[in-house]
């Protein structure tokens, strides 16, 4: 076992807090990073060369601060750069791709829904994923534009919120989708307020929980597990409003600063005076 430095995981926002939340009550000694690049939510319409150069520049920041390991706990980044962010670091990686096959492997109905932004539909990780499993299940795609800015909002439930949803679950409730496969870290604060259009009709898949038991493997086999004895520090970032992280933190009972990183022609730098007020 070695404490080789902490476990990095950065997404858009806040989303992949969902995944930190996850890895951090399965590996409770490990030291963690969290980047959130509000300053550029959402990912989902970018450009994929724009959130890639991005996702370089956040796991640069990552491996400069000693990180054993990094999880781009965002789909829309892992379709974007997964693979050129395997080849250009010396760490490893684990990336998110919708739930898809797990999804195909349950339905009942043959009928499984995925939200999801524009980018994570257009990635390879997904196209790949959805041809192999077409012949089990008919794959209901639906862009979710609007959702992620309410989440950043901590806008969880309300009208607008409820609205938004009806509009994309209806049509696959009509369709009779029985599996409902959450294409973004955002959606799983989303839940309760999708449970209350979908009542017990839908499965809700959500993947944090499979990547921290990825995490958890990779971390024992290259044996970069921190000790049970060890004291874990856990530091968050933002690119953006760290205010609003700062508050959604505290609604998931996480007591912790949010220190501000600002964008300098491209690089990713902190800010000089340590944590924001």
């Amino acid at each position: 076992m070695s404490d080789a430095g902490p476990i990095g995981v950065f997404d858009s926002g806040v989303g992949g807090l969902t995944v930190w939340q996850e890895i951090a009550a399965r590996l409770p000694h490990e030291s963690t990073i969290y980047v959130a690049d509000q300053a550029h939510c959402p990912y989902g319409p970018r450009p994929a060369g724009e959130i890639a150069a991005f996702s370089t520049e956040i796991s640069r920041f990552l491996v400069e601060n000693r990180c054993k390991l990094i999880v781009v706990a965002c789909n829309t980044a892992s379709a974007a750069a997964l693979y050129s962010l395997r080849q250009k670091f010396n760490a490893p990686f684990v990336g998110l791709e919708p739930a898809v096959k797990p999804a195909a492997q349950a339905t009942k109905t043959g009928h499984i829904g995925v939200l999801a932004t524009a980018g994570t539909f257009r990635g390879a990780l997904f196209q790949h994923t959805a041809q192999t499993c077409a012949r089990r299940a008919t794959i209901h795609r639906q862009i979710a534009p609007g959702l992620v800015p309410l989440v950043e909002a901590g806008q969880f439930d309300g009208p607008q919120t409820g609205q938004r949803l009806r509009q994309y679950l209806e049509p696959m409730l009509a369709a009779q989708v029985d599996q409902l496969v959450l294409g973004c870290t955002h959606y799983p604060f989303l839940i309760p307020a999708i449970e209350k259009i979908t009542g017990h009709q839908m499965t809700i898949l959500n993947p944090a929980e499979a990547v921290a038991r990825r995490v958890q493997r990779l971390l024992q086999n290259r044996q970069l597990a921190a000790p049970p004895h060890a004291r874990p520090a856990r530091r968050f970032y933002s690119a953006g409003d760290a205010a609003a992280m700062r508050v959604l933190l505290s609604k998931m009972k996480v007591a912790a600063e949010v220190e501000r990183l600002f964008w300098r022609a491209g690089r990713l730098v902190r800010q000089k005076d340590g944590p924001i007020p």
